[in-house]
């Protein structure tokens, strides 16, 4: 029988100064990469006019089918980025959840770009910039937000109650809504930031740059959004 333990991964707030700086150039870089390669996709499909076809499809699908394939999908990525020991599975999670979310964003693209010239390149701007700006509060501070996993958790499963009720008896959720949700993706951008400099373990970056993908893209969701609805 094989009794060989394998050495517990470091968590990042334990390792050294050189160490900590190679696990948040790593996020980082893999989180660029993630933005670039969703960035990249998107143009391949509106240039090739395959956005098109897939907004029209899926806007003509019940969004809650659609929803909830991505929410299955999200999970599943991940799980895989976090608990998987191969960087072959950890890659593959990345890579699946960025095409996910290139394809849930082409309807609201399609409309962004038909109906509201200029909104996607403002709700871009404008998501680049509270990104920065949170990301240097959690740097600069150096505060532990894990207090906010709570209140994320609440605030996102109240959030999918109200959008499965808003699909099911078609009202439409609004402005407020929006806005409460860019607040809420702000604050898990903080709760990510924190975790890559406190909590992660020091091989698990490629989960920490799906993680924060996934935070940056909840909040450009919901900037569009506002941005649209002024138009």
């Amino acid at each position: 029988m094989n009794t060989e333990s394998y050495p517990r991964p470091i968590a990042v707030a334990e390792l050294d100064v050189n160490s900590r700086g190679r696990f948040i150039s790593r996020t980082y870089s893999h989180l660029f990469c993630a933005i670039t390669a969703f960035t990249l996709i998107e143009i391949f499909l509106f240039k090739t006019g395959m956005a098109e076809t897939i907004a029209r499809a899926l806007l003509g699908t019940s969004w809650l089918l659609v929803m909830g394939g991505f929410v299955v999908v999200s999970w599943l990525a991940s799980r895989v980025a976090h608990s998987a020991e191969s960087k072959v599975a950890q890659y593959a999670a990345l890579v699946g959840f960025v095409v996910a979310e290139a394809i849930i964003f082409v309807p609201l693209l399609y409309v962004a770009d038909r109906f509201a010239p200029g909104a996607i390149s403002s709700a871009a701007m404008v998501t680049f910039i509270a990104f920065v700006g949170l990301s240097l509060v959690a740097f600069y501070t150096r505060k532990d937000f894990s207090f906010l996993r709570g209140i994320l958790c609440w605030g996102g499963i109240i959030a999918l109650v109200a959008i499965v009720c808003g699909a099911i008896f078609g009202f439409n959720l609004g402005l407020g809504f929006s806005v409460i949700m860019v607040a809420l993706a702000g604050g898990a951008i903080l709760y990510d930031t924190s975790n890559i400099l406190h909590h992660y373990p020091e091989d698990r970056y490629v989960g920490a740059a799906l993680e924060l993908f996934a935070s940056v893209a909840l909040m450009l969701w919901y900037v569009l959004r506002i941005f649209m609805s002024r138009r």
